[in-house]
């Protein structure tokens, strides 16, 4: 993968010769080669412009006046979305969600960010670029704002942290020792799938191999999802440290963090750190501790794939394979990376690490509730007063939550992203728990202005686009849920499209082999249960014949809802 951004980057494509030369040179076959440059979003097979422009099409973007700003670039660079200028100086292109919620609207050139986009802005950037300025030059520095945080004896991320604080623990403690603290702590993946950590670190660590790694998962792309993107701004430390801690726990010499490409402009940044860790000693041959160790951690970056925030096909794109899920028969830690025993875990999972040894075990048990002590961190944007990272107490009520947000008016609110669940007022008196509500970091809020199916509708046109395709009930199932949707957009569903919906449903659940398919469609099923009034006004009243059928029309209506052009999003 390396080697085609090296390609990207130089000729702003991949061309078939190219594809050629680089599949002789890693002894595969070309079609194969293109079947992984096909895979991800950000490869592409002609040029793509100088400057390459990326809007994000998720729906919070949507909401925050999206359809103007490619209206605004359009007009400033004389060229429709999906088409690059006549003299490939501007190549303009959705893109699913880019990490930056809270700053909507927002896009990305040449992978450098530019928020709260107005025509204006997006006027004076293209003149800057025409007259010479380079993207890096005049783009933003995002700067998510850290909206609440509990007392600062509560406090476990956002608070002042001297680098190599915590790491004299190696040489207090041994291996076993550290993996025991970590699973006294119950600390348990933060990015949705809340596996206990220390235990996969002890199952990693029995695994006798001659190569074992350490794989941060920093590929945040969860639609509504920020906060990792943040502790990499703020407090990028605490992840390398607890990386270097997982490396001494398990065993392992190499540590990766493969980087969302849409978070690639935080590359030099953290490979200047990685740079100060290894002159100071603390990354590379030899770390002082109890048992000295060899660690040392690289940066392998993403191409665009929603599906890589799963730990297989992660694993997969890093051996320079379309990003597909493996079925469970081995798990990672058993056979991973290059088939060697490896831990992947996710960002903020990792900066835990050296917090909960800092402030001690017992300490870090007291936050929280039982079942998930310590706190979390949450993503907050749409329909909200204060958009920013909260970190919250496990165990915070959902109401309590709701007004530190300023929210009113609220139809709805999507809890851990597309994938997660749909909450409406009668789970407002619910508190955010492992025993209760857990999110992995989207919060999104709706208010009652907004309209429920089309935001049903970019959920599913999100999934239909980022399944990998490998399995039937997902590749087939999430595509036909969405041509349903489709029909109750406009209004010609009947009982029967409900039910097959719920039955569909059940069949990409249970038989989808990753979480993509598993979780596809919990949103859809959620606002059937909680909010049926407004399916059953979209049912059509006569299902046998329609006297007043226009073919015409009826065309116009379906490329609305195609383009999403009906939808009244400013």
């Amino acid at each position: 993968m390396s080697v085609l951004w090296d390609v990207q980057r130089k000729k702003r494509f991949i061309s078939h010769d190219d594809m050629t030369k680089i599949s002789q040179e890693f002894n595969m076959s070309r079609m194969e080669l293109e079947g992984v440059v096909t895979f991800y979003h950000f490869y592409h097979r002609t040029d793509c412009g100088k400057y390459t422009i990326y809007i994000n099409e998720c729906v919070i973007s949507q909401y925050s006046g999206r359809n103007k700003i490619v209206e605004a670039f359009e007009e400033a660079i004389g060229v429709k979305m999906g088409h690059v200028t006549a003299d490939k100086m501007f190549g303009l292109f959705k893109s699913p969600c880019i990490g930056l919620s809270d700053q909507e609207p927002a896009c990305l050139i040449n992978f450098q960010p530019f928020t709260h986009l107005t025509p204006y802005k997006i006027k004076d950037i293209i003149s800057q670029i025409r007259n010479g300025k380079k993207a890096f030059e005049i783009c933003d520095t995002p700067k998510s704002v850290i909206q609440y945080k509990p007392s600062i004896d509560k406090t476990v991320f956002f608070k002042p942290y001297v680098p190599y604080a915590t790491l004299s623990f190696l040489e207090k403690y041994n291996p076993e020792e550290i993996i025991e603290k970590i699973k006294k702590s119950k600390l348990a993946g933060r990015g949705g799938a809340f596996f206990p950590t220390g235990l996969k670190w002890q199952f990693c660590h029995n695994n006798k191999a001659d190569q074992k790694y350490i794989i941060c998962n920093a590929d945040e792309g969860e639609p509504g999802t920020f906060k990792d993107r943040v502790l990499l701004e703020e407090h990028p430390e605490l992840l390398i440290e607890g990386m270097i801690f997982a490396a001494y726990s398990v065993g392992a010499s190499i540590g990766a963090i493969y980087l969302r490409a849409e978070y690639r402009y935080l590359k030099q940044k953290l490979e200047k750190l990685l740079s100060k860790y290894r002159e100071d000693g603390k990354l590379g041959k030899e770390i002082l501790a109890k048992i000295p160790f060899d660690f040392d951690i690289y940066i392998h970056l993403g191409a665009g794939a929603y599906i890589c925030g799963e730990e297989t096909a992660l694993i997969h794109s890093m051996e320079g394979k379309r990003g597909e899920p493996s079925t469970k028969e081995v798990f990672p830690v058993e056979k991973g990376f290059n088939d060697k025993p490896t831990v992947v875990n996710n960002v903020e999972t990792l900066c835990a690490v050296p917090r909960i040894l800092e402030m001690g075990v017992d300490s870090w048990l007291a936050l929280g509730t039982d079942k998930t002590p310590g706190t979390k961190l949450l993503s907050v944007s749409g329909d909200c007063e204060k958009k920013g990272i909260y970190e919250i107490e496990w165990g915070m009520n959902m109401r309590e939550f709701i007004n530190l947000t300023g929210a009113k008016d609220i139809k709805m609110i999507q809890f851990s992203g597309p994938s997660g669940e749909l909450l409406s007022e009668i789970d407002f008196d619910r508190n955010i728990s492992g025993e209760d509500l857990q999110c992995g970091g989207s919060v999104m809020i709706f208010d009652n202005k907004r309209d429920l199916l089309h935001i049903l509708k970019n959920y599913s046109n999100f999934f239909v686009e980022e399944s990998c395709g490998i399995c039937v009930p997902c590749r087939t199932g999430n595509f036909l849920l969405n041509k349903k949707i489709n029909k109750l957009i406009l209004g010609h569903a009947e009982e029967k499209d409900l039910a097959d919906i719920k039955e569909w449903s059940k069949i990409i659940k249970t038989t989808s082999r990753c979480g993509l398919g598993q979780s596809s469609s919990n949103s859809l099923n959620d606002a059937m249960k909680k909010f049926p009034e407004i399916f059953k006004q979209r049912l059509s009243e006569n299902t046998d014949f329609n006297k007043a059928f226009n073919l015409e029309k009826a065309i116009e209506e379906y490329d609305n809802i195609i383009n999403d052009l009906s939808t009244p999003y400013e």
